[in-house]
C-alpha cells in the first residue's frame, strides 16, 4: 500500500470537524450499514422462505454452512488485522481499505441473491461461495477499517465519544428505522417470496453502498496514526504472537472481549428471531403492522438517546451508565418473555429494554478506544488492527454459530416455510394433500399485484417457543451477566493520565 498514491482526505484540521461528523461518520457508512442491517434481518428469511432451503440435507445445510463460513471469516479477520497493522500510507493504515471495499461490497452483495435455479446442490454451492465472498472478503475489509475510524480519529475523549455517537446514529437509523419500520410495513408485503423482486431490491441497496462508502473514505482522518508517523522513532508492528500476548494478558481487553462475546450471542439470536417472532408469535406473516409497532415503540428510546446518553456517560462514566442500562435491558426482555403474544405488554417491555440498551449502543466503541489507548500506554505500542480483528472474529463467529443454532432449532421444532400459489383453489389443494394448516384463512389473503398468494402456515407450539426464546428470552440472561462483567471494566478512571503520558513520550522521541 505504501507505493500506491491514494486520493487525499478532504479533512485537513487537527481537530474533529462538522463535515467529518456529518459526512464521514453519519452519512458515509450508511450504505454499507444499511446493506448489512438488511442482510442480518432478512438473508436467513431469503434462504428459508424464498429458496426453501430449511430441509436441505435433512436440515443440516442451513445449520452447518453458516458455522463453517464463519470459521473462514475468522481467519480472514486475523489476516486483515495483520494487514492493517502493517499498512503505511499518508492516508493512514485503515482508511485505504475503505476505498477498496466500496466496489467489492456492491458486487458480492448482488451475488448473494442471484442464486440460480436448478438442483439443490447448485443452489447450495452458490450460497456458500457468495456468502463467503461477501462476509469473509468484502465486508471483512470494510468492517475492520470502518470500526477503527473512531479509535484512530483522535485522542480527545470527548470528541471521540461524539464520533462514536454519530456512528451509532447511522447504525440505528439503518436498522431501527429503515429495516425495522419501512421494510416490514412497505417492502416485505410488496416482494413476498418472489426471488426476482428480492434481486432487484438488493441490487439497488448494493449499488447505493458504493458512493457512500467512498464518502466515508474522503471525510475521515486518522490523527492517532499521523501522530505516530510524525514521531522520530518509527513504530514497527509487533509480531503476531507478541500482539496476541499484549491483548490476552491485559485484563481490560479480556473483559471487553468477554463482554462483547456475550452481548453478540444475545443480539444475534434476537436479530435472527425478530421477523419470525412478528410473523408467527405476535402477529401474522408480513402483516405490515406487527413488526412496525415493535420497532416504533421499542425504537423511540434510541432516538431520545441521541441527546441524552453522552451527557450521562460524561457525568457518571461510560461503564456505570452502561452497567445500569443492562439491568433495565434484562427487565424489559423478561416482561416480553413472560407475555410473548400480548402486543401491549411486549411493546412496554421493548420500550424498557431499549432504554436499557442506549448506553451500549452509543458509547461502546468509545470505551473500546480507551482500552486501545491503555494498551499503548502499557506497552508503548499500538495493536489496533489485531485488537479489532479479535473483536470482529467474535462478531462473525457468533453470527455464524448462532445462525446455525437458530436454524437447527427451527428445523428440529418443525418449522414450515410459506408456499406460493396462483389461486385459492391451488393453495387449498396443496394444503389438503400435505395436511398443513394455514395461518390465515385462504379467502382472507391479499394476493400480490401479479395474483400470487403467499400462504404462511400455522406453526407448532415448539416452534413458537424457539422463536420467543430467540427474540426475547435469551437476553434476560445475557443482560444480567453483562451488568456484572462491567463492574470490573474501570479503564476510564486512569485514561486521562495515561493519554498525557503517551503524548509526553512522543514529544520526547
Amino acid at each position: 500500500m505504501s507505493r500506491i498514491s491514494l486520493p487525499a482526505s478532504r479533512i485537513r484540521s487537527g481537530d474533529v470537524t462538522k463535515a467529518e461528523k456529518w459526512l464521514g461518520y453519519l452519512l458515509g457508512p450508511a450504505g454499507a450499514l444499511l446493506l448489512n442491517a438488511v442482510l442480518a434481518t432478512y438473508l436467513n428469511v431469503y434462504y428459508t422462505d424464498v429458496l426453501n432451503l430449511t430441509g436441505l440435507w435433512g436440515g443440516m445445510f442451513l445449520t452447518v454452512f453458516p458455522i463453517v463460513s464463519k470459521i473462514i471469516d475468522a481467519i480472514t479477520n486475523i489476516l486483515m488485522g495483520q494487514v492493517i497493522d502493517r499498512t503505511r500510507t499518508k492516508e493512514g493504515k485503515a482508511r485505504p481499505w475503505l476505498l477498496l471495499s466500496s466496489p467489492l461490497l456492491t458486487v458480492t452483495a448482488i451475488l448473494l441473491f442471484t442464486v440460480p435455479g436448478g438442483s439443490d446442490t447448485l443452489k447450495a454451492i452458490w450460497v456458500m461461495l457468495s456468502y463467503n465472498l461477501f462476509y469473509s472478503f468484502a465486508y471483512t475489509i470494510f468492517n475492520m477499517s470502518h470500526n477503527l475510524m473512531v479509535p484512530l480519529s483522535t485522542r480527545d475523549s470527548t470528541a471521540r465519544g461524539g464520533l462514536s455517537v454519530f456512528n451509532q446514529i447511522t447504525t440505528i437509523m439503518m436498522s431501527g428505522i429503515l429495516v425495522a419500520l419501512v421494510f416490514p410495513m412497505v417492502i416485505m408485503p410488496m416482494i413476498g417470496v418472489d426471488q426476482g423482486k428480492w434481486i432487484t431490491l438488493m441490487s439497488v441497496l448494493a449499488i447505493l453502498a458504493l458512493p457512500l462508502t467512498l464518502l466515508e473514505y474522503f471525510f475521515t482522518k486518522e490523527r492517532v496514526t499521523e501522530e505516530s508517523a510524525q514521531s522520530s522513532q518509527e513504530e514497527k508492528p509487533l509480531a503476531f504472537r507478541a500482539q496476541l500476548k499484549v491483548l490476552f494478558t491485559d485484563r481490560y481487553m479480556l473483559l471487553m472481549y468477554a463482554y462483547f462475546l456475550i452481548y453478540t450471542i444475545g443480539m444475534t439470536l434476537k436479530n435472527m428471531g425478530l421477523v419470525y417472532y412478528c410473523n408467527y408469535v405476535l402477529g401474522t406473516y408480513n402483516d405490515g403492522f406487527t413488526q412496525t409497532m415493535v420497532s416504533v415503540i421499542g425504537g423511540i428510546p434510541m432516538g431520545i438517546g441521541i441527546f441524552a446518553v453522552w451527557p450521562l456517560a460524561k457525568r457518571f462514566g461510560k461503564r456505570n451508565v452502561t452497567m445500569i442500562g443492562f439491568l433495565l435491558y434484562a427487565l424489559g426482555s423478561l416482561i416480553c418473555w413472560l407475555f410473548p403474544s400480548s402486543m401491549v405488554i411486549v411493546l412496554v417491555g421493548q420500550f424498557i429494554k431499549n432504554i436499557g440498551g442506549l448506553p451500549c449502543s452509543y458509547v461502546f466503541m468509545a470505551l473500546f478506544a480507551d482500552c486501545l489507548d491503555h494498551l499503548e500506554w502499557k506497552h508503548d505500542q499500538r495493536v489496533d488492527g489485531e485488537a479489532m480483528s479479535i473483536y470482529n472474529i467474535i462478531a462473525v463467529a457468533m453470527v455464524g454459530i448462532m445462525t446455525g443454532v437458530f436454524n437447527w432449532m427451527l428445523a428440529k421444532a418443525g418449522y414450515v416455510a410459506p408456499i406460493t400459489a396462483g389461486s385459492v383453489s391451488e393453495a387449498a389443494s396443496y394444503l389438503a394433500s400435505s395436511g398443513l394448516t394455514p395461518q390465515v384463512a385462504l379467502e382472507l389473503l391479499k394476493p400480490a399485484a401479479d395474483g400470487t398468494l403467499t400462504v404462511a402456515m400455522q406453526q407448532s407450539a415448539s416452534v413458537t417457543w424457539v422463536i420467543s426464546f430467540a427474540f426475547v428470552g435469551l437476553e434476560v440472561f445475557t443482560g444480567v451477566i453483562l451488568a456484572f462483567l462491567l463492574r470490573f471494566i474501570s479503564v476510564e478512571k486512569d485514561i486521562d493520565r495515561e493519554q498525557a503520558e503517551i503524548r509526553a513520550r512522543k514529544s520526547r522521541s
